[in-house]
Formats: structure tokens, C-alpha cells, sequence
């Protein structure tokens, strides 16, 4: 999701880490001894240690792992005579820092050190601890010791449930109950060896050489081979991310698209990170199979209808390279068969992130209306409002904004002066009917509920192929998800912290649309764009409200209600609405950015062809 370019890592796992470490540790304060232990009494049977702050000697193990990379460098060893308390995990990190440990895979040894809990992004993030061992020493009895068996990721072994309630309060002085919540599974088995088997690919490989699987291949199914988010109750617990400790000239890692899996078995030791969760760190990697979907193409709208798009097109700027333009073009030409109306999301002003208090995007929208019809599309138009810089969020000294452009051999749009970044567009009436005292104009920009958020744009358009006609389109980029706590948080069930200004965003647009009817019960409207928000969320109650508007996507069957793929989820981010005389439009999301390893954006494009 999660928009999530708020969550993205810098450039360097390590740096990540080692940033991390600084403010995510929870600091030994306690020096008394439990000397003989075993690993799953360091563990113990909740996911904080009983033995946090203190110091163990002499404790018995088999590395089965190493971290040679990065500023939190370490290893994993394995207890191969594990308790009969499947809530205990058998495996602990041990980590060394920027020192790369002298050991081997197949050391049996003995650790001593200090058992500390490490909040990965600090313990304010609210994410679960990793329990490891600091300060460590060990002694290494002897070499080549046989592994112990990965504990196998299967429908069998991972429970539907997701995690335990605590009514919004951390769940870690509860007792692990691994066959009953996923959670609880995987944290029973924080540090062991883990394998996953034939395993469908459900996100694709990022940039950071990581990609998603599930071990329930059964479970919440897209029809093109993702794994559908339809609900809060169920975040899909098979979702696992897979990274590699293999090195990369020993092994690159694999590229792959959801649809495809990664055959044979990937193995290894079950960690946990800050951009994702739990993590199988893959010393074996399962060989990539099978076809990466073909990319959607839309059909053309008929003579008498508009076809109306919207796209996020990831902030788009003249620094942008050509070749994302040449993309997106070709994208909106030949995928979605030129629509007549677009409504586009993060378009960045005409310097892109140099945050030098210029606001126009000129040269971005001409950069792609100029690629638009190389690509042998039409010759667009294009109409926004600059905002006030540095008001509207996104990317620092983007200015990202919502824009039109529109054909006009197939649409007209309505001019209407007195638009700008700080006066609110009213509803008008026109001799009995709805027009805008703007267009374009943005809904009541000095509210509250857009602080560092974007604005909606409205315009009035016509349909060429019905002179008088009129079809109010309202485009959107609600608030991002930056600061909810994620599905994988210790408080369950997670806060969704930025919902409130989600809705409050969707009650303007929602009055707004009201407005509309007021003056004209027959109005066209079309709500479209990046509401980062789910079908079922309460922003996208409140923006229906009152029946004034159709979310199109609960016309589509299940299996295809989504256009963004985030930790292994494909979900709907973006929505098209119509008010009542446009519900039984032709609605389809065209698939051809958020599944692939290869995107021109992390947002897949939606058109709907209506009748005005």
C-alpha cells in the first residue's frame, strides 16, 4: 500500500538495521545469571524473553545461518534437541554488529552473552521484538553437525486465524497459542529454520531483492494468482516475505511476478524486520516456475460512450526518466484503448523532489501528452491547479497533485474562472441544472481534513457524442496509511491511525456530491483516484453515504477486486464512483503494474465507460 512510499526503506538493509538498533533495543539492565539454559527457555512461551536483561552462559546450539552483510551482522543456532512445548521457539539470532562472526553452518557451540529484545524501527513503531543475544562469546565443540530440520509452512501447520485480541493492547504477555493465530505460529518459531514448498508467488520481487509467498496456495485466491485482501478479520496469515543470505554472485536473487511460484523448497531461518514481518531468510531457494500473467488490455469505448480512467502515475516528473513517460503512454493508448477523460494522481510540479518553491507542472504534463501521442494516442489537453507549495504531502518539494487530461475529439471540458489552490468550488444552479462555480476547482482546500493532504479536483465535462451533456468528474488522492500500526503489530487488533482523516476527507466529497443532486437528482458524477482506502473501510462508508454513490468495484466478482499489491496482499487502493444515472456502467481494472516485479507504477489503472 502501504500511499505506502512513506514506509519504504533507505537504500541499505544494513543502514536500515543499524539505524534501527539505535532506537529499537531494549537495553540489558539486569546482570544475574542463568547459566545452563537451553535456547527455548531464552525463548520461553510469549514473545518476550523471561530472561530479557539478563546474561546466559555456556547455552548449546548449532549454527545454521549467517548474516555477513550490513551493519547487523550475526548468525542463528538451533537447538536440535528441542523441548515437547511447541510454543517455544528452538533458535535465537545471535548478533555480532559490523563484525562478520567466526563461524560456520554446521558449528555445534556454546554462547554466552546478554538476551536482549530488539524492536526492529524502534520500539515506538510498534512492531514485535526479535529476542537475541548481545555481547556474545562462544566456543566452537565441534564442526560439520547436521542441520535440524526446517519445520515445514503448509495449510496444515499455519492456523486461518491471524492473531489474538487484546482489544488494542499489546498481545505479548499473552501465552503463544501457534496452532491457533498465525501470529503466534510464526513468532513460536522466531530464529528456526522454516521451509516453504512449491510456494505461490503473491508478491512480486522488489528492488530490495525480496519477494512474498504463501504457504496456503488454497487461501483467498485472485483470479490471477494473488492472494486477495477482503477484510480485516482476515489478513491472510500464509503471507510470508522471502529474502536471501545466499550471496548474490553465488546465486542471484530470483525475479518474479505473482502468478508464478517459486518450486522446489526455500529454507531457512525465520526472522523478523521492520518492512514486512516475519521474514524466511532463505539459505535454499526454490527455482522460479511457471508464466508471469499477461499484462490487461481494456476494450474501446463504443461511439456513444466516455470512457473515464484514472491512473496514480507515481510521482511523475521531468526528472523522471523517458523511458517511465514511454510506459505510461504506451499504457494508456494501447492497455486502456485511450480513454477519453483521465483523472491522474502524483503529478509532480515541473522540478520534481527539488523542493525549491516551484508549483507548476507544465513540463510534466506536456512530457506526457508529447509521449502520449508517439505512442499514437490523441492529443490530449490537460487541466489542474497548482497548489501552495509544500501543503499537499507527498514526496518533500514534489507538490504532487491530482490532474485532468481529456481528448478533445471525444470530450469537451467546461472553463469556468475563479479556480485556484485556496478558493472552495460551490455547486451553482445553471437554469435548473448543477454546474460548479469553478472548473477546475478543488473541494473546500482550506479544511482541516486536507492538511498535508491533497486536494479533490472537479471539472465539468461533455461528451462530444451528446452536445449539453454534462459529467461531473471529482479526482482524488485521499491521505496516505503512514503511521498505522501494521497487520504483524504487537497491539491487535492494529490502530489505523490515519482512517480519521480519511473520512473526514471522504464526508467532504461525499456533501459535495449531495450538493450536486440537490441542484440536479440526474447528475452524472464520477468519484475517481487513489483513496487509499479499502472497499470495506469506513472512509469508503462515509463516501457513500446516503446511496449518493456506487463503489464499482463490489460489481466485480471477488477474485478481481484489487489494483495494488502490498506485503503480499493484492487489495483496492483505488476506486471509481458514480452516482446513481451512471451505476451500470461498464467498470474494469486493467492488471498491468501492481503484480510485476517490473512496474511503470505501483498502481494498476481503472476505466469506466458510461453512457451521459
Amino acid at each position: 500500500m502501504p500511499s505506502r512510499r512513506s514506509l519504504r526503506r533507505p537504500v541499505t538493509l544494513g543502514a536500515v538495521i543499524c539505524a534501527a538498533l539505535a532506537g529499537g533495543l531494549l537495553t540489558a539492565t539486569q546482570s544475574a545469571s542463568a547459566a545452563g539454559t537451553r535456547i527455548h527457555d531464552i525463548q520461553g512461551s510469549t514473545r518476550i524473553s523471561p530472561l530479557a536483561g539478563q546474561q546466559v552462559s555456556e547455552v548449546p546450539g548449532t549454527v545454521t545461518a549467517i548474516r555477513s552483510f550490513g551493519s547487523a551482522r550475526g548468525f542463528w543456532v538451533e537447538d536440535p534437541h528441542p523441548d515437547k512445548n511447541p510454543a517455544t521457539s528452538e533458535a535465537v539470532f545471535v548478533f555480532t554488529g559490523k563484525e562478520t562472526p567466526k563461524v560456520a553452518v554446521g558449528d555445534a557451540i556454546t554462547f554466552s552473552g546478554t538476551v536482549s529484545e530488539y524492536y526492529p524501527g524502534g520500539k515506538d513503531a510498534g512492531l514485535q521484538s526479535v529476542t537475541e543475544i548481545t555481547g556474545a562469546t562462544w566456543k566452537t565443540v565441534s564442526s560439520d553437525a547436521p542441520l535440524p530440520a526446517a519445520f515445514k509452512l503448509n495449510p496444515a501447520s499455519v492456523p486461518n486465524r491471524y492473531a489474538p485480541s487484546a482489544g488494542g493492547n499489546s498481545i505479548e504477555s499473552l501465552k503463544l497459542r501457534p496452532s491457533s493465530y498465525a501470529l503466534d505460529r510464526y513468532e513460536s518459531l522466531e530464529g528456526m529454520r522454516v521451509s516453504v514448498s512449491n510456494a505461490p508467488v503473491v508478491g512480486p520481487t522488489s528492488s530490495y531483492h525480496e519477494l512474498w509467498v504463501t504457504a496456503e496456495p488454497g487461501h483467498h485466491r485472485t483470479a490471477r494468482g494473488g492472494t486477495l485482501y477482503g477484510s480485516y478479520a482476515d489478513p491472510n496469515g500464509g503471507r510470508v516475505k522471502v529474502a536471501s543470505l545466499i550471496p548474490f554472485a553465488q546465486q542471484p536473487f530470483p525475479v518474479a511476478d505473482v502468478g508464478q511460484a517459486l518450486s522446489g523448497t526455500t529454507a531457512g531461518p525465520l526472522d523478523y524486520d521492520n518492512f514486512g514481518g516475519y521474514t524466511l531468510q532463505a539459505t535454499e531457494l526454490g527455482k522460479v516456475t511457471g508464466d508471469s500473467p499477461a499484462p490487461e488490455t481494456t476494450r474501446k469505448q463504443k461511439s456513444d460512450e466516455l470512457a473515464v480512467a484514472t491512473y496514480n502515475v507515481e510521482n511523475l516528473s521531468p526528472a523522471t526518466p523517458q523511458a517511465k513517460f514511454d510506459r505510461l503512454a504506451k499504457a494508456l493508448v494501447h492497455n486502456l484503448s485511450s480513454p477519453d477523460v483521465v483523472a491522474l494522481e502524483e503529478v509532480q510540479d515541473d522540478s520534481g523532489p527539488k523542493d525549491n518553491g516551484v508549483v507548476t507542472a507544465g513540463e510534466t504534463l506536456k512530457k506526457l501528452t508529447d509521449a502520449i501521442k508517439a505512442a499514437g494516442g490523441p492529443a490530449y489537453e490537460w487541466r489542474q491547479i497548482d497548489p501552495v507549495n509544500d501543503q499537499d504531502g507527498g514526496q518533500p518539494g514534489g507538490n504532487i497533485r491530482t490532474a485532468f487530461l481529456f481528448n478533445p475529439e471525444r470530450a469537451s471540458f467546461t472553463d469556468i474562472k475563479g479556480g485556484d489552490a485556496t478558493t472552495p468550488v460551490k455547486v451553482v444552479d445553471d437554469h435548473g441544472k448543477a454546474s460548479l462555480s469553478a472548473s477546475p476547482g478543488r473541494i473546500a482546500p482550506a479544511d482541516e481534513a486536507w492538511k498535508t493532504s491533497r486536494k479533490p479536483l472537479v471539472g465539468q465535462f461533455s461528451a462530444k457524442s451528446r452536445p449539453g451533456s454534462r459529467v461531473f468528474v471529482i479526482a482524488n488522492h485521499f491521505n496516505s496509511k503512514g503511521g498505522d500500526q501494521g497487520l504483524d503489530s504487537r497491539f491487535q487488533p492494529p490502530a489505523r491511525s490515519s482512517e480519521t482523516q480519511r473520512t473526514a476527507q471522504a464526508r467532504l466529497v461525499n456533501t459535495f456530491v449531495k450538493d450536486l443532486l440537490a441542484k440536479d437528482p440526474k447528475a452524472g458524477v464520477v468519484v475517481a483516484g487513489d483513496l487509499n482506502d479499502y472497499q470495506f473501510s469506513p472512509a469508503l462508508k462515509d463516501l457513500t453515504a446516503g446511496g449518493v454513490l456506487t463503489d464499482q468495484v463490489r460489481r466485480l466478482p471477488a477474485a478481481e477486486r484489487y489494483g495494488y499489491v502490498y506485503s503480499g496482499n493484492s487489495q483496492v487502493l483505488d476506486h471509481m464512483l458514480t452516482s446513481r444515472p451512471l451505476t451500470r456502467s461498464d467498470y474494469d481494472i486493467v492488471h498491468l503494474n501492481a503484480e510485476y516485479a517490473d512496474q511503470a507504477s505501483d498502481h494498476d489503472p481503472q476505466v469506466l465507460r458510461i453512457k451521459p
